[in-house]
């Protein structure tokens, strides 16, 4: 059992989950998913992260045998306190998972194949991210593209936020917009302004539903805008009294929207 505070271990996952951890991330080529459920996950999953080792105290490991003993990956025993210094949450399980951070090939776009993406351009805030992923999951999307400028998918709070789907979904970092727009694809951007309701949005092709910074919206860089002439802005109608929705929220109803959407 891993008892020390001052264990390596101890050290390798702090610094995963640090307010620095993004360097160690991406220099390391893993990240940190705690609970039962990412380990489920990842067990059913074939293409997403793998698990390296789990860090389990004697009561997960007891209350969940029958889960963990199935990972094909080394299992280490650690006290509740190493848990808790292990951990990014205020109460802890008692299970940390070290995962490698999938490499996935770039999504191929083709007319003979009707795919569904998001695109996150600067969006900033973990829980949103985390939702969004999720709800693409949910909604049958093909794969989560991410802005160079968007939070970093693999940091706690965003794995959290996605309550496994992580494990199902392609997600890209660091993809361009400008790259994007290439694509042979409709593309959708939400705009509260918009004069198209979301309901009037008809396909002849792959779509790719774009989503803004919380704050400040969609990118208006001179290369974007010069591209805008292809992006159809979209409002969701509202007819109660709530002046604005919640970037994930409305993100949802977007997908839900596009998962359902007439072929013209």
């Amino acid at each position: 059992m891993i008892e020390s505070l001052n264990s390596p271990h101890v050290g390798r996952v702090k610094a995963l989950i640090s307010s620095r951890g993004a360097k160690e991330r991406a220099d390391t080529g893993t990240f940190i998913a705690e609970g039962i459920q990412c380990i489920k996950e990842a067990l059913l999953s074939d293409n997403g992260p793998l698990l390296q080792s789990i860090y389990v105290t004697n009561a997960a490991l007891e209350k969940h045998s029958n889960i963990i003993n199935q990972a094909q990956c080394e299992i280490l025993v650690i006290s509740d306190d190493v848990a808790r210094a292990m951990s990014d949450t205020v109460t802890p399980q008692g299970l940390i998972a070290v995962c490698t951070i999938p490499q996935p090939a770039m999504p191929q776009v083709t007319p003979s194949v009707f795919s569904k993406f998001v695109y996150l351009s600067e969006v900033q805030d973990p829980g949103n991210a985390g939702t969004i992923i999720r709800s693409a999951d949910a909604f049958g999307f093909d794969a989560v593209l991410i802005s160079p400028q968007s939070v970093d998918v693999y940091s706690p709070k965003v794995v959290r936020s996605t309550v496994g789907s992580l494990w199902h979904i392609p997600v890209f970092q660091g993809v361009n917009l400008s790259e994007v727009l290439k694509w042979e694809c409709q593309f959708i951007a939400l705009d509260a302004a918009a004069d198209t309701p979301l309901s009037k949005v008809r396909a002849d092709r792959s779509i790719v539903a774009i989503f803004g910074n919380e704050a400040r919206g969609l990118n208006t860089s001179p290369e974007i805008l010069d591209s805008k002439k292809t992006i159809t802005s979209v409002r969701i109608p509202m007819p109660g009294n709530a002046e604005s929705l919640n970037l994930s929220a409305a993100a949802s109803i977007v997908m839900y929207q596009l998962a359902n959407i007439p072929t013209s």
